[in-house]
Parts: C-alpha cells; sequence; structure tokens
C-alpha cells in the first residue's frame, strides 16, 4: 500500500497517520467521556506546528462543518449513533489526512443516520479527501461511491462502477442477488 509514493504496508498507524491516511474503525471510537469538543482537540494537540489558537480555530471549524454545536459539550457517551460517527469523522479530519478509510460506516446507525454519514462522504470527497469504505451494507455504500470492489472469499470478484457491477452476472449470482436494485 503506498500513499504519496510512500510504502505504508507495514507501518505502524501513528506513521499512516502522518502520512495522509485517516482511520474511522467500525466499533465506537469516541472518547466517551470526553466532550465532542475535547474529542477534537486530543488529536489536534497530536498535530505539530499548530499554537492553541490555532487548534481552537480548527476545532470550531470542524464542529460548526459536522453540525456538531448543539453537542459540542456533550460527553462522547451522550451522542445518537449518527452524532457519534459525525464526530469521530470530524475527529479524524482533525489529523488533516489526505485519503480516509471508513470500516463499516453504516453499521449501527439508523436510517436517517445513515442519509446523513452518506451526505458526510460526499462532502468528504467535495473537499478533496480520498475516501475508502469498507461495508456489507451494499445498497448505501454503491448509492455514494465512484467505484467499488466486490470481495468473496478474500479474493477480488469485481470491479466498476456500481452501474457496472449491477450488470455483472457474477456480482448478482455470488453477491448481490438477481432481485438487487439500488
Amino acid at each position: 500500500i503506498t500513499l504519496g509514493g510512500r510504502d505504508i504496508t507495514q507501518a505502524p498507524i501513528h506513521e499512516r497517520a502522518r502520512a495522509g491516511l485517516g482511520y474511522l474503525p467500525q466499533e465506537a471510537s469516541i472518547f466517551r467521556r470526553l466532550s465532542v469538543q475535547d474529542n477534537l482537540q486530543a488529536v489536534l494537540e497530536l498535530r505539530p506546528g499548530l499554537d492553541r489558537h490555532e487548534r481552537r480555530r480548527i476545532g470550531d471549524a470542524l464542529i460548526e462543518e459536522f453540525q456538531l454545536e448543539t453537542v459540542r459539550h456533550s460527553p462522547g457517551i451522550a451522542l445518537s449513533g449518527g452524532e457519534r460517527r459525525r464526530a469521530e469523522i470530524a475527529r479524524a479530519l482533525a489529523g488533516d489526512p489526505r485519503f480516509i478509510c471508513l470500516d463499516e460506516p453504516f453499521a449501527g446507525v439508523d436510517p436517517i443516520s445513515v442519509s446523513e454519514i452518506q451526505e458526510v462522504i460526499r462532502h468528504l470527497a467535495e473537499r478533496g479527501i480520498g475516501v475508502l469504505i469498507s461495508d456489507h451494507n451494499v445498497r448505501e455504500t454503491l448509492g455514494i461511491c465512484h467505484r467499488a470492489y466486490i470481495l468473496s472469499e478474500g479474493h477480488l470478484l469485481s470491479a466498476g462502477t456500481p452501474e457496472e457491477l449491477l450488470d455483472d452476472a457474477r456480482v448478482r449470482e455470488v453477491y448481490l442477488g438477481e432481485n438487487f436494485r439500488l
């Protein structure tokens, strides 16, 4: 795996982050006892070259960008599924990544939150951040991606645009089924 011409395959997670890769795990990763604001500041503290005022400005901008103002001072444990996911994505962006890997971003969230997260993912792409999603929720994922890879038993079954994958007989037979529609 290379990022910006650098091999990060064996690099520890903190070196991958420094190279520009953000990561959002499937499990809740927010610091449950810290406020949303403090969750962001915890990551911003690790970024070199930022003074206290700059960290505060970036944190405030992320809170506004991800519509977290009403829960700014709420502890992570008190957030809804959608609020938690938005806070976790904002926290990942506090590290200033060029790419972000989202592991099962739709897992454990209600349908309204799924729609919110899809909008956040579109927003990340519009910001110029590369987004890599690993998810079993095919409908939600294919509905927002430009290109997808279908794996079966650890091997690449097919790759292409969502439309190309829907037209692929092998993908329908092995993974989607004949009645699948977006």
